[in-house]
């Protein structure tokens, strides 16, 4: 498939009522408001296609960008096009569920969310946190510098509640993910999330969220999920 049968056939997937959706979270045109399952039958037959994704990326259409990150190839990528593919993300479900997913698969995945995380910029920000949630809830434990997770989870507690607004909301899932999901470190998670306490997320023209990552954490603890690591990260 190429990038014009592509297109057309997410053209003719796309529904209104997804559409407005994925406005109202932050999406603008061009978008055809394609639900993400309904991406699943094309990604099967295209599996993973990098000069395709990067066509399809390049358009600046929301359902195009995602499905981009679906097929492409997380370890033909570099640290360069991951920084191309974060410039482009204009909302947070680009920045945290297609870059954020995709910079996940990759061998360099800690060492550019470290870059982003200290850039200071609020989407770039907000995928570094996102990218270690997807890590710690699908890569070993051994895999992880304790040390360096344990500074992160001082960094969260001394820093979330002055960050960006969806910055907070990626630490708070960062912490809730340690405590669940990193087992060197869920007692220091618990007692960070008791220290933070809630976490108010302001958004345009919608109410404020309030995030509690003790109360997450607990939830999945009561639940027998301790531990919890997911199979794959992308769909």
């Amino acid at each position: 498939m190429n990038l014009e049968t592509v297109m057309k056939e997410l053209e003719d997937l796309g529904k209104e009522r997804m559409k407005k959706m994925y406005i109202s979270n932050g999406a603008h045109e061009p978008l055809f408001g394609v639900a993400t399952g309904a991406m699943k039958p094309m990604a099967r037959k295209i599996k993973k296609d990098q000069p395709l994704a990067e066509e399809l990326y390049a358009t600046g259409n929301y359902d195009a960008m995602y499905f981009a990150g679906i097929i492409a190839d997380p370890k033909a990528m570099t640290e360069s096009d991951y920084d191309r593919w974060i410039d482009a993300a204009y909302f947070y479900m680009l920045s945290d569920y297609v870059v954020a997913v995709t910079l996940s698969e990759s061998a360099i995945a800690q060492e550019v969310a470290d870059k982003w995380i200290a850039s200071g910029e609020e989407l770039k920000m907000s995928a570094g946190w996102s990218c270690y949630c997807w890590l710690l809830g699908n890569r070993k434990d051994t895999e992880f510098s304790e040390d360096k997770i344990s500074k992160m989870l001082d960094l969260v507690e001394n820093t979330i509640h002055d960050s960006p607004e969806r910055t907070k909301a990626s630490m708070n899932n960062f912490l809730t993910t340690v405590g669940i999901s990193y087992l060197p470190l869920h007692e220091k998670a618990v007692e960070t999330a008791k220290a933070v306490g809630i976490v108010e997320v302001k958004r345009d023209n919608k109410k404020s969220s309030f995030l509690n990552a003790s109360e997450g954490i607990q939830k999945q603890v009561d639940r027998d999920k301790l531990g919890f690591k997911r199979k794959y990260v992308r769909c």
